[in-house]
């Protein structure tokens, strides 16, 4: 049988999604996420020396971000996409086999560079596929279908780490992560690469490719525009992860229930994903609302110290994935085929460099007022960039944000 364009392109696009929803369901469906501190306590390490394995973690990414998305245009998207998982899991079966401190400083550094090398590249390659299939119209709603999968991945590790662990200790929870990693790296085989790197093309290294898409960012206006919006919108809600158990508890929930409130949070972010295709035609007014109207339900939950609070902050959590996803789909729009996965790290680094302004910010707010008042400044960047978006779209040049 011979099949026409149109359905040879739904072929193609119809595998390219399904690889991309398998792999952002593995990426995140790892077991030893809820339960690592807990490994890290038991092998003897002080607060301390948890805490600056968490900023080695944090260095790695940030030193790795845009070098590996340049490698990535110049070699290839897909490659990095099979090693990064294969380091994070050799990173983890560290952890499991030789606990020690300098094991799991290893770990952290194998993981910061898998993550690194993933960073980018998926984005690149599955923006390049659709727009090659002309159908990136899609981008958006398919990107939130993959955000979704991975955040339904984490909700099922949270489920399922404790049983694993009550049943075979660290090192079960240990070998079904390096298993799931594995399975990633494979499903990361599937994707269709078409495109020839950047670097074998016109016999550049990966140096030269990073000078070529930081050139884009400097020439073209809305491609810097779209850099500085995707930290700006991402970062801070994501820095906040980190804190949503503390602020439950706050609220007067017992530990018992803490893990099922958690699970609201991130059902309304699984909604958010979801829906984000939906919210594209709206424009930069549309992105507007959803940051604003976050902002403003992520103050009035975290300070209303309730359950039912804590349902605004499930909302809040959906309209910020929302507005990451519709953020990260406009960069995708505004960069040219070169450079992608550079520029795209490019907006991950910024992303990393504000999330560890938050997390400094968030210590000396909440230290001193408790939780709920950390989150509701952490919401007070959202107005401001909910108010910058609607100027910009008063003024005729959403475009070019």
């Amino acid at each position: 049988m011979t099949l026409t364009p149109t359905r040879a392109v739904d072929v193609r696009v119809r595998r390219l999604t399904t690889t991309l929803y398998g792999y952002s369901f593995l990426e995140e469906f790892v077991l030893l996420y809820p339960v690592y501190a807990l490994l890290f306590s038991d092998a003897g390490l002080s607060v301390w020396q948890i805490s600056s394995l968490f900023a080695l973690w944090s260095v790695t990414a940030v030193v790795l971000e845009v070098p590996s998305g340049a490698w990535a245009d110049a070699v290839s998207w897909r490659l990095l996409l099979v090693v990064g998982p294969l380091l994070t899991g050799a990173g983890f079966a560290l952890w499991v086999l030789v606990p020690s401190y300098a094991a799991f400083a290893a770990g952290f550094v194998l993981w910061g560079t898998g993550g690194a090398l993933s960073s980018g590249a998926l984005e690149a390659l599955v923006y390049d596929e659709m727009e090659r299939g002309g159908v990136s119209d899609r981008y958006a709603r398919v990107l939130g279908r993959a955000r979704a999968a991975g955040l339904a991945a984490v909700m099922a590790a949270m489920g399922l780490a404790g049983p694993v662990l009550a049943w075979g200790g660290h090192a079960a929870v240990g070998a079904a992560s390096v298993l799931v990693c594995a399975l990633a790296s494979v499903t990361a085989s599937r994707f269709p690469e078409h495109r020839v790197a950047e670097g074998v093309r016109e016999g550049q290294g990966w140096t030269a490719v990073l000078r070529g898409g930081l050139r884009e960012a400097r020439r073209d206006r809305s491609v810097r525009g779209a850099l500085l919006l995707a930290p700006a919108v991402a970062a801070v809600w994501g820095a906040l992860d980190e804190y949503t158990p503390l602020l439950v508890r706050e609220a007067g929930v017992g530990d018992a229930v803490v893990p099922g409130v958690l699970l609201v949070i991130w059902g309304g972010a699984t909604a958010g994903s979801l829906l984000a295709g939906e919210g594209e035609r709206f424009g930069t007014g549309g992105l507007a609302v959803l940051v604003g109207g976050g902002g403003v339900a992520l103050a009035v939950g975290a300070l209303a110290g309730t359950v039912v609070g804590l349902l605004l902050v499930a909302v809040a959590f959906g309209a910020f994935q929302a507005a990451t996803v519709l953020a990260e789909a406009r960069l995708q729009h505004r960069i040219e085929a070169t450079g992608r996965a550079t520029l795209t790290s490019v907006a991950g680094l910024g992303t990393e460099l504000v999330t560890l302004t938050v997390f400094a910010g968030y210590a000396v707010v909440a230290s001193g007022h408790g939780h709920g008042a950390a989150f509701a400044v952490a919401a007070v960047p959202y107005v401001v960039l909910a108010v910058g978006l609607a100027v910009v779209r008063c003024r005729g040049a959403g475009a070019e944000v």
